[in-house]
């Protein structure tokens, strides 16, 4: 099981929900947390109700500018979450271009940013530890899901890929796949969101997860079935156990 006490991580997306229920988690074990979302303010309320004492590093994941200036003031990293992400509900038939394309730029591009501002210096040193939150939306299409779904397949595919480059390097690789999570994204949706959790829950499956070595964890474990399974349906039956919503 993996000691945390001692060690530093840079959590992004961290200033509420999922994100900020997982940074205390961290410091409670003892770990030294940097703090990353875009508002300061939101930022300062957070460190204030950790356990223990934490950096705050304001930082916009979709701009490639704000990245770089976040990362020349970042001190030596143990590991990186990337827990960023924005959600709008988006059918085809009502393209926003505005939000499919910021859900892509943050999502999935604003990971590849954050893990470019941390894999070096661990690739220099040969250790590290990074996660990645990927979605249980990511596995399939879905309806009403454009934008994030593709987005959230990539980030994704990018842990695998970079799970295949790190193994047996010293830098662990870990993907975490939750579901419906009570926040202010899901409270956007107008639909039923079965085996819906608490953040505080998703965070102890997912610090859990951290504690480990495997590559992997999808969550709820029984909903997660659905969305694993699904990749191995033919189209016809995939497709209707999820129809068009609208």
């Amino acid at each position: 099981m993996r000691d945390f006490k001692g060690k530093r991580y840079w959590l992004i997306g961290a200033s509420e929900g999922l994100g900020l229920a997982l940074a205390r988690l961290l410091s409670a074990a003892g770990a030294e947390v940097i703090l990353s979302a875009r508002s300061e303010e939101t930022l300062k309320a957070a460190a204030a109700s950790l356990p223990g004492s934490a950096m705050i590093l304001p930082v916009d994941v979709g701009d490639s500018d704000s990245v770089t200036a976040a990362a020349a003031q970042l001190p030596d990293l143990d590991g990186m979450v990337f827990l960023a992400g924005v959600y709008w509900p988006v059918r085809a038939q009502e393209w926003d271009a505005k939000a499919a394309e910021a859900m892509a730029n943050i999502n999935f591009t604003g990971c590849i940013r954050a893990v470019g501002a941390a894999l070096p210096a661990m690739v220099a040193k040969g250790r590290g530890h990074l996660v990645i939150t990927g979605s249980l939306s990511g596995f399939r299409g879905l309806p009403g899901a454009i934008g994030y779904a593709a987005s959230k397949a990539g980030t994704m595919v990018l842990a695998e890929s970079l799970y295949a480059d790190l193994r047996k390097s010293g830098i662990l690789v870990q993907l975490a796949n939750p579901g419906f999570i009570r926040t202010r994204l899901t409270a956007k949706n107008d639909f039923s969101m079965p085996f819906i959790m608490e953040p505080e829950a998703a965070a102890r499956i997912m610090f859990r997860h951290m504690q480990s070595d495997r590559f992997k964890v999808s969550f709820p474990t029984l909903f997660s079935w659905v969305f694993r399974g699904g990749q191995f349906l033919p189209d016809w039956l995939y497709y209707r156990m999820f129809p068009p919503r609208g």
